[in-house]
């Protein structure tokens, strides 16, 4: 298990399980319907804090309690901790991006082991937290929603590992 630091933006050192199956499926989702955050890992996409490849985060920005709900305002450069077997990660966010569900193409570069790039082998750690942009994509006239309720998009913040401390 690995939590995320307390406020500013976190989600108040909850814990984050790992799923066995790719970020927003079904499981995962009564994961974060909980209150909490999930940690895809595995063959679905995602590996563990501070292994080589994309460590995935995700959790709700509205319900259940927003535990997500600053992500959008996390800025470039900002630390993201996770401390897992008593070792705490430090990323730093090095970037911003958005997923679309109804893309398969988009869908993969948010699970791919080097964000944004499928099939490119990883050579670091690195971590994408994500949440939807549900009030975005209402305000936009856009309510699709998928069959976990989720909407079209999630707002990506993606890191690099820069420390580690026991």
């Amino acid at each position: 298990r690995a939590s995320l630091p307390p406020p500013p933006w976190g989600v108040g050192g909850r814990p984050v399980p790992p799923s066995r199956a790719p970020p927003d499926d079904a499981p995962g989702t009564r994961i974060q319907d909980q209150g909490g955050a999930a940690s895809p890992y595995g063959p679905g996409g995602g590996v563990g804090p501070g292994d080589v490849g994309n460590y995935i985060v995700t959790g709700h920005r509205i319900t259940a309690g927003g535990p997500l709900r600053a992500l959008p305002s996390l800025p470039t450069g900002a630390s993201v901790f996770v401390t897992a077997g008593g070792v705490t990660y430090q990323y730093t966010i090095t970037a911003t991006r958005t997923t679309s569900f109804r893309s398969q193409a988009s869908m993969a570069a948010q699970r791919a082991a080097v964000p944004g790039s499928p099939g490119a082998a990883p050579t670091r750690a690195m971590i994408t937290v994500t949440t939807c942009l549900t009030p975005e994509d209402d305000a936009a006239g856009n309510f699709w929603r998928d069959a976990q309720n989720n909407p079209e998009h999630r707002l990506d913040k993606i890191g690099v590992l820069s420390a580690t401390k026991p």
